[in-house]
């Protein structure tokens, strides 16, 4: 059995917020919680609600244990990226790549 949560159209980069990810993939729910309360970053505070709501699905939705939880799978995938564009030298455009990501967190009891 396991607990799901995806946290969709996050106005930050993958490449910022996948070490984040990294820092608590296989790890236990305190452990992974404490991890990210004290990191630094906008990245940690995302990652940490997405956990957060994983872990309420798991306990509300499919009655599991909160002591035998860990995270089991936790993804960061590319969402859709806004094109936008600023003025340049000599009449030109440069582009600027507003990227956006979704986030996924799979719960499992030990």
């Amino acid at each position: 059995m396991e607990a799901k949560a995806v946290a969709k159209y996050l106005r930050m980069s993958p490449t910022k917020l996948a070490p984040v990810a990294d820092l608590v993939r296989g790890k236990s729910i305190d452990d992974a919680l404490t991890i990210l309360k004290f990191t630094p970053g906008k990245s940690a505070e995302y990652v940490e609600k997405v956990v957060q709501s994983a872990m309420a699905n798991a306990e509300n939705n499919f009655q599991m244990d909160h002591a035998k939880l860990y995270v089991a799978q936790i993804m960061v995938n590319q969402g859709p990226t806004m094109k936008r564009w600023r003025a340049g030298a000599q009449g030109r455009a440069g582009r600027i790549l507003k990227r956006s990501s979704h986030i996924t967190v799979v719960l499992k009891e030990r």
